[in-house]
């Protein structure tokens, strides 16, 4: 497949004023593309705005409602129909041990599990008939090394994520057999320097801003899937041996 061309394009970047998003942000900016910055912080949202003008549009929504995603694409049908892109890269992770205080936990799974699957699928979903009027349009959906391998304290995050990424190559393959132009890549991230995961040691985490150039550019190759800095070596390792590859992520 051809690659993707983000020159004046309009593209909706969830969880687009922290963390990788806003750095997403900025480098579409860069690259001559408009953005719709979709966060729940109205503040970092101005703020973002503020900085790049008449280049980025904000809209807060908090993707864990369960009505949200399917506003917010109404939303962009109606005031911005020409948006040609999708970028779901927003998420939580919750660090929990689900041995312990029984049903208690109910209220943080339904969120993170609203808010890492059952919100971007509804949003590429509801978006499609807005994309799929453009010759060329995308929807990239940023996944994780741990819906290969996952680790032990983020056991939903990491259902997620899988689901997230069984979920990209359907769509995939519904939207070629349908013969429509929407590239549908899969973007599978390592550990970042952002407040998303608790490991201590920033030195172990990949810069943010690293972490979304190599996103844009494995996206404007073509790529089906995007491999971004680690998941490459547990790509390969997980092919030639799984059960080690489990015990690396495990404890991580």
């Amino acid at each position: 497949m051809s690659g993707f061309d983000f020159q004046e394009r309009l593209v909706l970047v969830t969880g687009g004023a922290r963390g990788i998003g806003l750095h997403l942000t900025h480098q579409l900016v860069e690259r001559g593309a408009r953005v719709l910055m979709v966060g729940r912080d109205l503040n970092a949202l101005e703020k973002a705005r503020n900085e790049h003008g008449d280049r980025v549009f904000i809209h807060a929504a908090d993707l864990a409602h369960p009505d949200a995603a399917v506003e917010l694409a109404r939303w962009v049908a109606r005031e911005h129909p020409d948006c040609s892109a999708l970028i779901n890269n927003a998420a939580i992770m919750i660090h929990e041990d689900l041995t312990k205080d029984g049903d208690l936990h109910a209220a943080a799974i339904s969120t993170e599990i609203g808010i890492n699957l059952t919100a971007p699928i509804q949003l590429a979903a509801a978006l499609l008939p807005v994309l799929a009027k453009h010759e060329k349009s995308l929807i990239a959906n940023v996944t994780s090394g741990l819906a290969i391998a996952p680790k032990r304290d983020a056991a939903v995050y990491c259902a997620t994520k899988a689901g997230m990424r069984s979920f990209t190559r359907s769509l995939r393959d519904q939207c070629r057999k349908a013969g429509l132009g929407v590239q549908v890549s899969e973007v599978v991230m390592t550990l970042v320097d952002t407040t998303l995961s608790s490991a201590a040691n920033a030195m172990k985490k990949y810069p943010p801003s690293f972490a979304a150039a190599d996103m844009l550019a494995g996206i404007e190759k073509g790529q089906d899937e995007v491999w971004i800095e680690k998941t490459k070596i547990l790509r390969l390792l997980h092919r030639l041996a799984p059960s080690l590859a489990y015990r690396i992520m495990r404890g991580r």
